[in-house]
């Protein structure tokens, strides 16, 4: 589970006591709403799933492959489906290498979702071994699913341009300068990832 309202607004306060600018935005727009993903394969399954296809797209295969392998399915059950069974689920050829890299690291006990290493890098090289998972899918589940305090996708192009509009910057930084000038809100990165989104949301007037 992610970070909760209270984690958020503690994060935030606390970035605010020595940042003005965060300090005046989380006055003008408010706390964002946690954002909030279960721990599990199934979660980082879902993001393959919705890979480059619209969410209406990606929530139909889901229903799909759910009525298929049934709701409660185990890695071992997609294992043993064959491409046309899930092809008819609406899942690529590239979608179901990628799941199935998924499901055998998983059924392998190479990855377990619930004893992830305690350190970030650590956890994100793990993840993305999974063929299809960036670190920045694996930086999201971090955040969403495990509520990883200091975690910061500084690959996000709206971080980035959340960045951007909040220190004033002249060009929308790319992502080595993104991950450096998150570094100031170390160790609350997590709860500002989560900020930079709501300030996209809710440009200045």
């Amino acid at each position: 589970m992610g970070l909760t309202a209270e984690q958020i607004k503690t994060a935030l306060d606390a970035v605010s006591e020595t940042d003005p600018r965060v300090a005046g935005e989380v006055a003008r727009i408010g706390y964002p709403e946690p954002r909030l993903r279960d721990r599990g394969y199934k979660t980082l399954l879902r993001t393959i799933v919705g890979q480059q296809v619209s969410v209406a797209a990606a929530s139909s295969m889901w229903n799909r492959l759910e009525a298929e392998l049934g709701e409660d399915f185990t890695p071992d059950c997609l294992l043993k489906r064959d491409f046309d069974t899930l092809r008819a689920c609406g899942l690529s050829r590239q979608k179901q290498g990628y799941a199935r890299s998924l499901c055998e690291l998983v059924d392998a006990g190479q990855i377990d979702f619930h004893a992830l290493p305690a350190d970030d890098e650590e956890a994100i090289e793990q993840l993305t071994m999974i063929k299809g998972i960036g670190r920045w899918s694996a930086e999201i589940y971090l955040l969403f699913a495990e509520g990883r305090t200091d975690i910061w996708p500084a690959g996000d192009l709206a971080v980035q341009e959340g960045v951007k509009r909040l220190l004033e910057l002249d060009e929308r930084p790319k992502e080595k300068e993104t991950r450096e000038l998150g570094e100031r809100w170390a160790p609350h990165r997590g709860a500002m990832a989560i900020f930079t989104w709501h300030f996209y949301a809710n440009p200045a007037l």
